[in-house]
C-alpha cells in the first residue's frame, strides 16, 4: 500500500499537541524539544489562533530562553498585536544571540514602519544589506524598495530595483515592477541602458526586450519600441502585453492596419476589453471604414454601457457618412449620461443644422458657447447655423460678441463681413471685408464657404483681387 506522507504528519502534530497539553497540566515526564515547540507554534498560526500561539511561544521561552528562532516568532505576534515597543525590545534581545536570521531585520522593518519611524527602517535594511549575499540580499532590496513605495520616494524604488537586476539580471520579479517604475519615474533613457545590458547576456529573455520597448515608448522612439516589441513576441510568442504596446506604438504612428493586427492579435490571446475594442474602433474610423468602427465601438459600448464617450464615437462615423438621424439617436443617448459635454452639444448642433433644424442646432451651439465661450470652433459653427437660418441682423451681432471674446480673431471679421452683406450695409461690410483680407488672406475660403453667390458681387470680387494680386490665397 502506497505511504500518504500527510495522514503521518497528520498523526505527528496530533502526538505533539498530546504532548504540549500534558506540559501545560504539568504532567511529569512530559518534554518538548525546540523543534517541536516550532511545529506547534505553526500549528496554532495556521489554524489562525493566535492566543494558542502566543501561549505556545511564551511557554517556549521558558524552556529555551536564548532561542533566538522562538525570540523571533513572539516579536512577530507581538507585532501582530500592535505591541510594537515590545516587540523591538525582544529583537534587540534575539540579535544578541543570532544577527545572521533576515527575518529579524525584516521584523524589525515592520516595528518602525508601524510606529512610523521610515527613517529607522530604512537605517536597519541599509545594514543588512552589508550582512548578506545572494538571495537574501534580493530579499532585503525588494522589503527595502517597499518602505519607499510606501513614503512616496518613487526614485528610490527603482534604484532597488536596478541593484536587484544588477546582482541577478534575469529576476522575473524586479523585470516585472522596473517597467512600472520606469514610466512612473520617468526614467526610461536609464532603463534603456539596463534592459541593453540585460539583454547582451540573456538575449533571449522576452521581459527585457519588452522593458526596452516600453522605454522606448516613453521617449516616444515609436519605431524602436516596436522592434523591440517584435522581439519580445518572437521569443514569447503568446505576450499579449507586447502585442498591445506595440499597437498603440503603431498608433501613434498613424499605421492603423499594423495596429488592427496587433490589437487582433491581443483579442485571441486575453479576455476582450473595452480599451481594446474601442482602440479598434478608432483605427478603422482612421481608415474610413466607419461600419467596421461602428462595430468595434458598439462592442465596447456593450462591455461599457455607462461610457458616454462611445456613443459620441459611433455618432461621429454616422457623420462622417451624413447619416444624420442615427448620429442624433446616438447622441441623444451620450447625453443622457453626461449632458453638458461641450463635444456632445457641438456634434448634436451640427446634426440638427444638416436636418435643417436651425431653432434646436441654434440653441445647442449657444449650450456650447456657454460651456467653452473661448471655443473658436463653437463660435465658428453658430456664425454658420446663424447665417444657414437667414437670421443675419442677430449674426452680425453675435460676430462682434466673439470677435471680443476671441481677442479679434480673422476669420470671425469675415463672417461679419457676410452679414452685413445680406442685411444691406454693402459699405462697412466692404470695409470689414478689407480689413479681413490684410489681416488673413487665406480665410476668404471660410467667406465664400458661407455663401459662394458672394464671387458675383463685382465690389467683393475687386476687394478680393487686390489681395490676389500681392498674395497667393
Amino acid at each position: 500500500m502506497k505511504e500518504n506522507p500527510f495522514n503521518d504528519e497528520q498523526e505527528d502534530i496530533e502526538d505533539l499537541l498530546v504532548q504540549y497539553e500534558n506540559l501545560r497540566a504539568g504532567k511529569r515526564f512530559s518534554f518538548i524539544d525546540e523543534d517541536s515547540f516550532e511545529r506547534i507554534i505553526d500549528y496554532f498560526l495556521d489554524e489562525e489562533k493566535m492566543t494558542a500561539a502566543t501561549e505556545a511561544v511564551s511557554l517556549a521561552l521558558e524552556y529555551f530562553p536564548f532561542s533566538s528562532i522562538l525570540m523571533l516568532k513572539k516579536a512577530d505576534l507581538l507585532i501582530s498585536s500592535r505591541k510594537y515597543d515590545d516587540a523591538l525590545n525582544i529583537l534587540a534581545e534575539a540579535a544578541i544571540y543570532d544577527s545572521s536570521d533576515i527575518n529579524l531585520y525584516i521584523l524589525q522593518t515592520d516595528a518602525y514602519l508601524a510606529i512610523d519611524q521610515q527613517e529607522k527602517a530604512v537605517q536597519v535594511l541599509e545594514e543588512a544589506l552589508l550582512k548578506f549575499d545572494g538571495e537574501q540580499r534580493l530579499e532585503l532590496l525588494f522589503e527595502l524598495a517597499d518602505v519607499y513605495d510606501d513614503y512616496e520616494e518613487f526614485d528610490k524604488v527603482f534604484d532597488c530595483l536596478k541593484l536587484i537586476l544588477e546582482d541577478e539580471p534575469a529576476n522575473q520579479e524586479a523585470l516585472y515592477k522596473i517597467c512600472f517604475w520606469t514610466d512612473f519615474t520617468g526614467r526610461n533613457e536609464e532603463s534603456i541602458r539596463i534592459h541593453l545590458q540585460i539583454i547582451d547576456i540573456h538575449p533571449y529573455n522576452e521581459l527585457a526586450w519588452f522593458n526596452l520597448g516600453a522605454a522606448y515608448q516613453g521617449l516616444k522612439l515609436f519605431e524602436k519600441a516596436i522592434d523591440a516589441y517584435q522581439y519580445a513576441v518572437t521569443i514569447e510568442e503568446k505576450f499579449d502585453f507586447a502585442y498591445r504596446n506595440m499597437g498603440d506604438a503603431y498608433i501613434r504612428l498613424r499605421k492603423y492596419k499594423n495596429a488592427i493586427e496587433c490589437l487582433e492579435k491581443v483579442l485571441e490571446l486575453s479576455r476582450p476589453e473595452e480599451v481594446l475594442y474601442e482602440a479598434l474602433g478608432h483605427c478603422w474610423h482612421r481608415l474610413d471604414n466607419f461600419a467596421q468602427a461602428r462595430f468595434n465601438y458598439r462592442k465596447a459600448s456593450h462591455m461599457s454601457p455607462d461610457d458616454s464617450k462611445l456613443y459620441y464615437k459611433i455618432a461621429m462615423t454616422y457623420m462622417n457618412e451624413e447619416q444624420w438621424e442615427p448620429a442624433v439617436k446616438m447622441l441623444e443617448s451620450a447625453m443622457r449620461i453626461h449632458k453638458n459635454m461641450p463635444e456632445y452639444s457641438l456634434a448634436m448642433a451640427e446634426c440638427k443644422m444638416s436636418l435643417g433644424n436651425y431653432k434646436e442646432a441654434l440653441q445647442y451651439f449657444g449650450n456650447v458657447i456657454r460651456l467653452r465661450p473661448k471655443s473658436a470652433n463653437g463660435w465658428d459653427a453658430f456664425m454658420r447655423c446663424l447665417f444657414k437660418a437667414g437670421m443675419y441682423e442677430q449674426g452680425a451681432e453675435q460676430c462682434l460678441v466673439a470677435l471680443k471674446m476671441l481677442d479679434h480673431k480673422p476669420v470671425f471679421i469675415f463672417y461679419y463681413a457676410a452679414f452685413l452683406l445680406q442685411t444691406g450695409q454693402v459699405k462697412e461690410a466692404l470695409l470689414q471685408l478689407e480689413k479681413a483680407m490684410q489681416a488673413a488672406p487665406r480665410l476668404v475660403k471660410k467667406f465664400i464657404e458661407l455663401n459662394p453667390p458672394f464671387l458675383q458681387h463685382s465690389q467683393v470680387v475687386d476687394v478680393i483681387a487686390r489681395y490676389k494680386k500681392s498674395r497667393k490665397i
